[in-house]
């Protein structure tokens, strides 16, 4: 087998456990209604489930990127799927806030050693002229998983109820670790330099931070939409039906998939106007959530479809805040680096989510004055974003200018 053949094998297989890991992530997403009623929750407690998943997400990925320049993407890739299946076994069976909790908080741990290690796949075996353009098609694909957890899910919940539903999520898992056995093969680990003085020097880089607040600023809405609230929204604030709200869902997820390779090839061909695409990413869907929440009574459907085309930038626009960790960084720390990218990320997704909810308990449940109030909370984090994206960009210039004089 030739290199080429090698290392396009290893990144598809990594890419099938991805769609999966993302199918886990978001599974809560559209059960989210079921969820209340089953373990006995209100909006407070469905913020939780979604905010302990997305801590364990965020908190396991410095360690995860440590981890994985050392042992390698095979090993972690595994475990992690093997993780996520026991976190939807447990979830299948949970009848309440605790075992619900425990089974997204496992979902979150094995989801948080999966992108990472696709990632040094993607690092170590394409030029790197092909990253930007390969990490946007890992994205874009991985969203297959989040197609099916849409329509499909919603379905397989109405006909065959809670526990099978989630069951069949916990066997896609065991095909994962299979999948991952039987195919992908490692590199040599990096051994010490995935030590702690690499993880160091990854957060001393300002391109790194660069990437950090690239990947917050621009994810977070969709996160949140996409995780949790999304489906809530669109069926008991916007009025749409389940199938409706659904095909929203799923629409997102396709544009997001046109919008990556778009995205990708402007990142690699523009390297130096990079910002410039970030800025126009958290820009343009804070003016479709303005319109949409300034919006007199429910917003009308083509209004709706405008928001989510906006939010389907969200997720390719964050992709470039791991092509900024691996520009700045060299390849033996390139998982340290994406794991603090990343989880800057979802540390600011974690926060929108925890914060709609208690947003949505303050003032009374979740009618549509109320969703308004709880959505407001993400102009804060979009204001920030712009202006650390804008201090690190103008830091990094000058010292690369510095170095190369």
């Amino acid at each position: 087998m030739t290199p080429r053949s090698k290392a396009m094998l290893f990144w598809v297989t990594g890419v099938i456990a991805y769609v999966i890991a993302v199918f886990h992530r978001q599974s809560l997403g559209v059960a989210s209604l079921e969820a209340a009623a089953r373990l006995g929750i209100g909006p407070s407690g469905l913020s939780l489930l979604a905010m302990l998943q997305l801590l364990f997400y965020a908190g396991m990925q410095v360690p995860v990127g440590v981890l994985v320049d050392r042992l390698g993407s095979k090993r972690m890739l595994v475990i992690g799927a093997a993780v996520m299946t026991c976190g939807e076994l447990v979830f299948a069976f949970s009848s309440g806030l605790l075992p619900g909790a425990a089974g997204r908080a496992l979902i979150g741990c094995g989801d948080a050693m999966t992108f990472i290690s696709v990632i040094r796949l993607v690092s170590l075996h394409f030029p790197a002229r092909r990253n930007p353009v390969m990490v946007q098609l890992t994205g874009i694909i991985g969203q297959l998983g989040a197609l099916a957890s849409a329509v499909p899910l919603i379905h397989s919940l109405n006909a065959y109820g809670w526990t099978p539903t989630f069951l069949g999520a916990a066997g896609l898992g065991v095909a994962a670790v299979v999948l991952l056995l039987a195919v992908l093969r490692d590199s040599r680990p990096a051994g010490a330099a995935g030590q702690a003085p690499g993880l160091r020097a990854a957060w001393a880089e300002p391109g790194t931070r660069l990437g950090m607040w690239t990947h917050a600023a621009t994810q977070c809405s969709a996160a949140a939409f996409l995780l949790l609230w999304g489906y809530p929204f669109l069926v008991q604030a916007q009025g749409l039906d389940p199938s409706t709200a659904g095909v929203l869902l799923s629409a997102l997820t396709l544009c997001g998939m046109a919008c990556g390779p778009v995205l990708g090839y402007l990142a690699g061909r523009f390297p130096f106007h990079r910002s410039w695409l970030v800025l126009t990413v958290i820009g343009t869907t804070a003016g479709a959530w303005t319109a949409v929440l300034a919006w007199p009574g429910r917003a009308p459907l083509w209004l709706l479809a405008v928001l989510v085309v906006a939010l389907s930038a969200n997720g390719p626009g964050s992709m470039i805040g791991f092509d900024y960790a691996r520009t700045f960084n060299p390849a033996d720390r390139i998982g340290a680096a994406s794991g603090i990218v990343n989880g800057g990320g979802f540390v600011a997704s974690m926060s929108v989510i925890a914060l709609v909810g208690v947003a949505l308990d303050l003032h009374g449940g979740t009618g549509l004055d109320a969703f308004r109030w709880a959505f407001a909370v993400q102009y804060p984090f979009w204001l920030l974003g712009v202006v650390q994206v804008l201090r690190y960009r103008t830091i990094t210039r000058r010292l690369l200018a510095a170095r190369a004089s």
